[in-house]
């Protein structure tokens, strides 16, 4: 009795710790974020006189003016990236999930072989310039919407973390079953395996979401139509028009003419939020299948 009173003193201590641990790290990842926010809502000068704050100081919006002024190009480029988010991740997840379920299947002939080029692929880069040339001359995605979205429809990685998940959640009875009442390759993938692997698929989007919502590198190596940019890209071109602009501003100032008023700390931060909202707030709906699908992916390697 004495020993059972004992553990359950234990278990209370370690549940304890173990709550305190996780509102520490939980308090480490609002602190920054309720810090952008605030230098995103603080005046300028404010800022660098009495630097950065957890609060506003000098309450003003005159960043997020500043960011928002550059007009239909910003609403361009988040309609681009809502797009390319959309439509890469669908894709993302339609050839992972497929490309998966193929080395699940212990009755795939060429089962090995395709293991081994996924590996291989991740193992050997061939490097930079020949992924340009492929891209820009046989490929011709230069200048094209294609260009930010097929680069990163297919990830070997995904596709481990989804087979992992499929050979933990899925029997072979199940497949067994479809072929004896007749079901197609197709119909057993798409009417029985994909809604039983939701968890699955809504981890593997979530992290597609993410690469395709914060790129920038595509459109800085494929894009020169300005129409074409995406909002990660377009908020570092507002960056360097505002260093720019700064640069100006204190030539002129120095000339005796009174320098603009350039929001230049407060402006990063307010890009920043802009650039976060959405996907931060898309989270939510993925987060009920998120931990599911992550944690038995991740069990057996």
């Amino acid at each position: 009795m004495h020993s059972k009173s004992r553990f359950l003193q234990i278990s209370i201590a370690a549940e304890t710790l173990l709550h305190i641990m996780f509102w520490i790290i939980t308090f480490a990842c609002i602190v920054p974020l309720w810090a952008v926010i605030s230098i995103s809502l603080s005046d300028d000068n404010k800022i660098r006189q009495s630097g950065y704050r957890l609060w506003p100081v000098g309450l003003s919006t005159k960043s997020y003016e500043f960011v928002l002024s550059q007009g239909k190009a910003i609403w361009n480029a988040y309609g681009i990236t809502i797009f390319v988010t959309i439509v890469g991740t669908l894709l993302c997840v339609l050839i992972v999930s497929l490309y998966a379920y193929v080395l699940y299947r212990k009755d795939f002939k060429y089962r090995k072989l395709f293991t081994f080029i996924g590996f291989f692929t991740m193992l050997i880069n061939a490097g930079l310039v020949p992924w340009y040339i492929v891209c820009v001359n046989v490929l011709h995605l230069k200048n094209t919407i294609f260009a930010l979205i097929l680069p990163y429809v297919m990830n070997m990685w995904y596709v481990l973390i989804f087979r992992t998940y499929l050979s933990m959640s899925l029997p072979d009875s199940i497949i067994e079953s479809a072929k004896i009442d007749g079901a197609g390759e197709f119909t057993t993938f798409f009417r029985i395996v994909i809604p039983l692997v939701k968890p699955g698929l809504a981890t593997i989007a979530l992290f597609a979401a993410i690469t395709y919502w914060n790129d920038w590198w595509l459109p800085f190596m494929l894009i020169e139509n300005e129409k074409l940019y995406n909002l990660q890209y377009m908020m570092y071109r507002v960056q360097q028009k505002i260093q720019y602009l700064a640069e100006i501003a204190g030539k002129l100032g120095a000339s005796g003419i009174v320098p603009a008023d350039l929001p230049t700390e407060s402006a990063r931060m307010a890009m920043a939020v802009l650039g976060m909202g959405p996907i931060v707030l898309a989270y939510p709906f993925f987060q009920r299948y998120f931990v599911k699908g992550l944690t038995i992916g991740a069990i057996k390697g």
